[in-house]
């Protein structure tokens, strides 16, 4: 392997201070890509379509060709957006598996003058090597606590204090319920939430011990890895908060209803059978009311019976019970963080 081209890890380590040149097609690089990664696509979706169509049907060079025309009035074009990314006219480039794509484009940068580096396999071994990370054992500490909660801020309270921390719904954007992608940006696909985690991942002292919050392994549409959640499924401590339902509606009316009613009831509407006809009638006529409250008391009927049927399904000698009779994030953070001390996690 030649200096110019660089193994994932290599490449993601020069990545934290050179850029980073995705060549792909814009549909590949919107699916998924390196985070912080740059598309200047060498084809349009329609031109990686044509020259792969012509690779199957004619072979490599026809390919070549195909692509050489396709590409040759966009050369200039290329070397101005790199100019413009890359001042100090050094960067790093990749495509799906290493090969024509990223050889072209780094061929012509270095000929205007570019130092550049190209990943070893391409984005296809990036991905072998996201994956294989999370089977990496971490000594993970678990977050559990009913619907409302506010687990995410405790984590960020434990971060703040120095703990390490990963927030798994920040990284997918939804907060797990029917009601997780209310005031959330799109959720990215689950690859690129693996992609995500794994840039937070890489970034982990492995000596320490890591907080993640207790989760079902689908977080809206993402889905969290298997060799991580094989890791959190075991772990020896969950700790859960026991929190009084009247704070946790407190915390839940504060966090929602400020978001359009229309999304709230749209979110109930999709619990609608696991709350029965009744309960979910009530719900809706307590929104149009803007009964907030009520609203939410009786969705977390529902949501309570089914995090207690979770958190049963583990052994007793895993969950340690907490209460907590007030919700400040700052003071929790910090008994857990006695707890975890005083158990040696």
């Amino acid at each position: 392997m030649s200096k110019a081209t660089l193994s994932p890890a290599d490449f993601l380590q020069k990545a934290q201070s050179l850029p980073v040149i995705d060549v792909r097609s814009p549909a590949e690089y919107a699916h998924a890509h390196i985070p912080g990664a740059i598309n200047i696509p060498l084809f349009d979706n329609d031109g990686r379509a044509k020259v792969g169509t012509c690779y199957k049907q004619l072979g490599h060079d026809a390919a070549v060709r195909l692509g050489l025309i396709l590409v040759g009035p966009k050369l200039a074009d290329f070397v101005a957006q790199a100019d413009a990314i890359a001042p100090h006219r050094e960067m790093l480039v990749h495509c799906w598996r290493g090969g024509m794509r990223s050889g072209s484009f780094s061929t012509l940068l270095r000929a205007a003058g570019y130092t550049v580096y190209t990943l070893e396999g391409g984005y296809k071994a990036y991905r072998n090597h996201v994956l294989a990370a999370f089977e990496q054992p971490r000594s993970i500490v678990i977050l559990g606590g009913k619907t409302g909660s506010g687990k995410t801020d405790i984590l960020k309270s434990l971060h703040k204090i120095g703990e390490q921390v990963i927030d798994l719904e920040g990284v997918a954007h939804h907060k797990g319920s029917s009601f997780g992608a209310v005031g959330q940006d799109p959720q990215p696909s689950t690859e690129q939430f693996e992609n995500l985690l794994h840039q937070e991942w890489q970034q982990l002292d492995p000596t320490r011990r890591l907080w993640l919050e207790d989760e079902s392994r689908n977080i809206g549409t993402c889905i969290i890895p298997l060799p991580l959640w094989q890791q959190m499924e075991q772990v020896p401590t969950i700790f859960f908060l026991d929190i009084p339902k009247h704070l946790r509606i407190q915390r839940l009316v504060r966090e929602y209803a400020c978001y359009d009613s229309q999304l709230i009831q749209e979110a109930t509407e999709r619990i609608k059978k696991r709350l029965g006809g009744q309960h979910y009638n009530a719900a809706i006529e307590a929104l149009a009311k803007q009964d907030y409250a009520t609203g939410a008391a009786i969705s977390l009927d529902y949501y309570d019976k089914a995090y207690l049927y979770g958190i049963n399904q583990h052994d007793p000698a895993q969950v340690v019970k907490l209460e907590i009779t007030e919700d400040n994030p700052e003071v929790t953070a910090r008994r857990l963080l006695q707890e975890a001390d005083k158990r040696r996690l």
